[in-house]
Formats: structure tokens, sequence, C-alpha cells
């Protein structure tokens, strides 16, 4: 039996916490703090005299633990029965490769893609060469590429989930919750131009919308 208030609580995998006390920690507080006054095209923006790196670092952080939190309330309807194949609406079908242990993309189930792609990305955040903690540790030359990798897979599973599970959302009655973290992600991305637009295809009309209510 589900214990009341576990469902919201249960993630998909570990959340991934940025240390108190710590400048990331500080930009996360400002950034929940301007996401409260309810002007998302504001609250994304860099914030004055901040590094853009370190910027994008920590709402990639906050992204993941927004899609593990949402995923993790659908996983009991998103199955090897039910979602065969990764995909987002019958046009759209995701095949996984890392382009370290899986180099020729394979064909697989959504649960089964949605669990690499979520133990690729912690991978990444996890490693300190890549995500930095310590203050003073300087981001790598490659960083923006890699944190657009990860923004791009992450939007796939945004993708998945609206176009496979939105009937279960509205059921669970997340959908505020949901159209809220997307319209965020959407916003971020589209102000710092991280994700290209054929990658967001399978919601350009969603995505449209959104848009055009915040004008």
């Amino acid at each position: 039996p589900l214990i009341s208030g576990s469902r919201s609580s249960k993630t998909f995998k570990p959340k991934k916490n940025i240390p108190e006390g710590s400048h990331q920690y500080e930009l996360l507080k400002h950034a929940e703090a301007t996401l409260g006054s309810g002007n998302l095209r504001q609250a994304v923006m860099l914030p004055e005299g901040e590094d853009l790196n370190e910027w994008i670092a920590v709402n990639t952080v906050d992204f993941f633990n927004q899609i593990n939190m949402l995923y993790g309330t659908i996983t009991e309807f998103c199955t090897e029965a039910s979602c065969p194949l990764m995909s987002a609406g019958p046009r759209y079908e995701y095949h996984w490769a890392d382009g370290t242990n899986i180099k020729k993309p394979i064909k697989c189930s959504a649960p089964k893609y949605i669990d690499y792609l979520m133990t690729w990305v912690q991978d990444q955040l996890d490693d300190e060469t890549l995500f930095p903690s310590k203050i003073g540790v300087p981001f790598p030359k490659n960083f923006m590429s890699v944190a657009k990798t990860i923004l791009k897979r992450l939007f796939r599973v945004y993708a998945h989930i609206y176009h496979q599970h939105f009937d279960s959302v509205m059921r669970l009655q997340e959908e505020a919750h949901l159209n809220t973290s997307f319209k965020h992600f959407i916003f971020f991305v589209q102000e710092f131009n991280l994700i290209d637009r054929r990658e967001l295809a399978p919601l350009q009309e969603l995505i449209e919308k959104l848009g055009s209510k915040d004008r």
C-alpha cells in the first residue's frame, strides 16, 4: 500500500545535493527566490556578476532533480510492456548510446532508456572534473558542450512523459507541477541557446503555447 505523501518524495535516482554553504548553494537559493516571483523569463537570466558555467551547472543539477522526481511519480506506468520503445509520440523514437560503454545506438524500452540516461547524467554530475563543487576549481573547457548534451537528453524524458504518460500525470494531479518545471526548463535553454531547435520538435506546439502565454 502507498503510504500517503510517499509518492511525491519518491525519486527515480538519488537526489543530487548541492553542498550547503557553498556558492552554488547560494545560487540555487537565488534561483528559487526569483522563481517564487513567478516571472520565469527573468528567473532564468544570469544573475549580475555571476559565472555563466556555474549558473548553468547549478540549474542543470536542479533540472536533473526535478525530472527525477517527476519521472519517479510515473515509473509504475512506464514499463517494458507499456513502452517497449523510447518514444515521444509516433514520429520520434530515441536509441541509446553514451559514446563510451555503448557506442552504437541501441533500441531499448523507455524505462531502460531513461534508466541509462539518468544514470549517465548522474555520472556526469558526480564527476568533479566536469562539475567542480569546490570553490575556485575551474570548469573544464568542454563544460558547455557537456551541459548541452545533458540538457538535450533530459528534454527527452519530458517529451516521453508528455507524449506517453500525460493521462497518468493528470490522474495524479501532477500536471501543474510538470508544466511549471518544463516551462522553467524551456525558458532556461532558450535564454542560453542550449538545445538545438530540431531536438525540441517533439514538443514544439507546447513550447509555443508556453511562450505565448508569457509575453
